[in-house]
């Protein structure tokens, strides 16, 4: 059975318990889903305002909202939020405080969720973070959240959010409580760990040694970057280091106890809901070009984040504007920003645009502890040393509260014994009662820091000087910063708290890929990469900068900051973009940008296609997809039938190749991981990869399993799409289906999932095309999984010609007309014009509501 690879949908835990009378939904639907619609123009009272403030909205119901004062716009900008994402903001709150079964009940799924985020401690970090941000950064939280709570105080949970009226049909639903400015730092948590890096392939690798049982063969499934195809962000290295060769650490990876305790972790930390994103896909694209090769003379930076997909969006568009910037009050700001959080996360202001890609940097460490229960210490260089412990309740809506005893080692909480172990394969359950194997996790964001004050520091940025004092203090997740400058210069930087790690003699490397003995302190982290030590780059020579999650410096240089990188295929096609625009002499404008992030070329096609072709299925019915296959460009474009085929192809060529080495629930997905992988073992038709072990005596190799793969792809996708094999379109398989993650799933009503559920739209691309819109082989489907969350081009020399677009719409309200809005635009792959002066907004705006001071 393929093991379920990450909680697809924001609130999937809590979509199965919710049951819903569809007399009430019948009856009172139009009434209960219009009811929490807020007022978008005329005046309201703010409490806590010293002068009125503006919000217009355009023609999608995007604010801008203007104030005198940098504690009056965040006030404004809490206000706002609460009226268009509070359940979207209360969900989160719930989860990142481990307090999921106190909103939505008894449910074994929501229970585990919270066991495994109090054991990490997501809010505890952010209660002693609170204590380490400035006095301006904790006024302008304060002030976000008493904005919040006034919007709060005004209405009832009925009339604030549809979801409480369904959860009302279950469990006792209170008015909201008030939201604390810790509730936004502990958002910044559940950001770092869905982009946390490399703990599943750590996992993966002692999985799959499992099965295995060869560190060599398991490398081959896990191979380095490919500096020789696919150029790194700083391809000439910059100010980088010399890094020594890795050594290799002492492991227990066969012993069946260390097993065990690897398969329990594994279990903890799926039980996590995804936030943001994770798996094949979950990436961005971001790149800068100077003005030596645009049309307008000055520079253009676009970014498109692939994260989760989900209705409504992750993103809240949104412009903040001083009226008049100053120290006091310097923002002029316009972009991406969260539901919960004040400020903006990615955009521009007047003199700086900037975009974040997740940088990948190995932030996260498995560490394998020995453990004596029955004295509460682990062992360490060979001394019992005290674990840290505290009990936890949660409290369960309508049900008993549960008690959790949270155990900390040197390295971090203990996650392998969050959970019981009811599917270990060598050993009962344990009682705490003997010395045991278990794992505990180190992780950056486990440290607190000043990430919220970065971000803050990030929306008043005019330099590259204020992007690294900015970078300096952006602690966690560790994003690569691609900006550009209305003066014309563009850049890089890397911020992030990257571990040091010393490398130490051994049997696998010590580099963070594969866990780390706990019981020696010589695997312990050494501190921190200092900040001015981080990659940075001004204006290259090349003049581009792309960042696209491959790796950041060449191999051998440094600083060390991982081992897993994606594998650089996305970031090499944008690079070949760019330079063939270039040396054709064409000038790069927003138009052409939009290209290039709408492009659906695949490297999959690149790296099997040849092979595919030189297979021989005969001229028949089966050889029908392999014609469409000979005059194919490798765009995986939805109307294409030839992409379709090719999809189903590899599909079936991973499951043929590797699904019979690994475990269950280690099939091969489609992160660029596999692809390079492929790229191997296509070039070896005698490698043992190719020999399906489950048909005994009968050695297929490689053009064999070719074979074997396209006649069942044939056959799949005549049962699938019909016999015509041109009539086929990888968009009637390739398809977005966005779904309310509370109303919205298969248990629910078919009244209800019709209205908060978005119409599924047909979409191109793939998970290491440009175009990232990933599916997941492993479950046997093409729907997709992750991809662009929005998207964004901004033009330096006039920042009003720039453009945008989100997944769904402003809105959280399935009743708004801004809840999916612009969906189909986004399918399409087209953006939406995006005003910044003060003149084009208030051109643009369809609506105007005053915020004036309580009298």
């Amino acid at each position: 059975m393929a093991r379920p690879r990450v909680v697809r949908t924001a609130l999937v835990t809590v979509a199965a318990i919710v049951v819903l009378v569809l007399v009430a939904v019948v009856v009172g639907g139009v009434v209960v889903l219009r009811r929490p619609l807020p007022t978008s123009s005329g005046t309201l009272s703010l409490p806590g305002l010293t002068r009125p403030v503006t919000v217009t909205r355009d023609a999608r119901g995007v604010p801008t909202i203007t104030a005198t004062s940098a504690t009056d716009l965040f006030r404004a900008q809490g206000f706002v939020a609460a009226q268009d994402r509070f359940f979207q903001m209360d969900y989160r709150r719930h989860v990142t405080a481990g307090r999921l079964s106190e909103l939505v009940g008894a449910d074994a799924r929501a229970l585990e969720a919270d066991k495994v985020v109090r054991t990490l401690g997501w809010h505890r970090v952010a209660e002693q973070e609170w204590g380490l941000l400035d006095a301006t950064t904790q006024s302008y939280l304060t002030a976000y959240a008493e904005g919040v709570n006034s919007y709060l105080a005004t209405r009832d949970p009925g009339s604030i959010a549809v979801e409480y009226t369904v959860l009302g049909l279950r469990v006792q639903v209170a008015q909201p409580e008030p939201w604390q400015p810790v509730d936004s730092l502990a958002w910044l948590k559940a950001m770092a760990w869905d982009l946390r890096s490399n703990y599943e392939d750590e996992l993966g690798r002692a999985r799959a040694y499992r099965t295995i049982g060869d560190v060599g063969k398991v490398d081959e499934l896990f191979p380095p970057y490919p500096q020789q195809l696919n150029a790194p962000i700083l391809p000439s290295g910059g100010d980088a280091t010399v890094v020594p060769t890795v050594a290799r650490a002492q492991v227990p990876l066969g012993d069946g106890q260390a097993q065990d305790a690897f398969a329990a972790a594994d279990r903890a930390l799926t039980a996590v809901p995804v936030l943001l994103g994770t798996g094949a896909a979950t990436g961005s694209n971001s790149w800068a070009v100077s003005g030596a090769h645009t049309a307008s003379g000055k520079p253009i930076l676009a970014n498109d984040p692939h994260l989760e997909l989900t209705a409504p969006g992750i993103w809240s568009q949104v412009g903040l504007r001083c009226q008049q910037v100053s120290a006091d009050c310097p923002f002029d700001v316009s972009g991406f920003g969260f539901a919960g959080m004040p400020g903006v996360v990615i955009g521009h202001d007047a003199k700086l645009a900037w975009g974040l890609t997740n940088m990948g940097a190995d932030v996260t460490d498995l560490f394998l502890d020995r453990v004596d229960d029955r004295s509460g210490t682990q062992l360490v260089n060979g001394a019992q040393v005290p674990l840290q412990v505290r009990h936890e309740t949660i409290r369960v809506n309508g049900g008993d509260d549960v008690d959790l005893v949270v155990r900390t080692t040197t390295h971090g909480p203990i996650i392998s014994d969050v959970l019981d172990l009811s599917g270990a394969t060598s050993a009962p359950t344990p009682d705490r009662s003997t010395s045991a194997f278990q794992v505990s996790l180190g992780w950056t964001a486990s440290t607190p820091g000043r990430t919220a004050e970065a971000i803050f520091r990030l929306d008043a940025a005019a330099t590259a000087a204020d992007v690294a004092a900015a970078a300096a203090l952006f602690d966690v997740p560790a994003q690569n910063i691609v900006f550009a400058t209305t003066d014309g210069h563009i850049g890089y930087q890397a911020p992030g708290r990257i571990p040091i790690r010393e490398t130490v003699p051994g049997d696998v490397p010590s580099d963070g890929s594969w866990p780390r003995p706990g019981w020696d302190s010589a695997y312990d982290w050494q501190g921190w990469v200092p900040s001015a030590q981080l990659p940075h780059v001004l204006d290259p020579p090349e003049g581009f900068v792309v960042a696209a999650n491959q790796a950041v410096l060449p191999q051998g240089t440094g600083p060390f900051l991982t081992a897993d990188y994606d594998m650089g295929y996305r970031s090499q096609r944008i690079r070949t973009l760019l330079t063939q625009q270039i040396a054709a002499g064409k000038k790069i404008d927003v138009a052409s940008t939009q290209a290039v992030q709408d492009d659906t070329h695949s490297p999959m096609a690149d790296v099997l296609l040849p092979a595919l072709l030189k297979v021989d299925l005969g001229s028949g019915f089966e050889a029908d997809g392999q014609r469409l296959l000979r005059t194919w460009d490798g765009s995986m474009s939805a109307d294409s039938a030839a992409a379709a085929y090719f999809a189903a192809v590899w599909n079936n060529v991973l499951r043929l190749t590797f699904a019979d080495d690994l475990p269950d629930h280690d099939a091969p997905t489609n992160d660029s991981r596999w692809i390079e992988v492929m790229r191997h073992v296509v070039d070896a038709p005698g490698s043992p990869w190719w020999d399906d072990r489950s048909t005994l005596g009968v050695v297929e190799g490689r053009d064999g399993v070719l074979r074997n793969a396209m006649i069942a792809a044939r056959q799949q996708l005549t049962a699938q799409l019909g016999v015509r094999a041109n009539e086929w379109r990888w968009g009637l398989l390739h398809q977005v289906r966005l779904e309310h993650p509370l109303l919205g799933g298969a248990g629910q009503p078919g009244v209800l999932r019709g209205a908060v559920n978005p119409a599924a739209q047909q979409v191109g691309g793939g998970s290491s095309s440009v175009d990232a819109t990933g599916w997941d082989p492993s479950t046997g489907g093409y729907s997709v999984t992750a991809g662009p969350s929005m998207r964004m081009v901004v033009d330096l020399a006039d920042l009003d010609s720039s453009t945008w677009v989100d997944l769904t719409g402003t809105s959280g309200h399935p009743a708004s007309p801004h809840y999916s809005d612009q969906l189909s635009t986004w399918a399409a792959g087209r953006q939406f014009p995006w005003p910044f002066s003060a003149a084009a907004t208030q051109a643009d705006a369809r609506s105007r509501l005053t915020l004036q001071p309580s009298a």
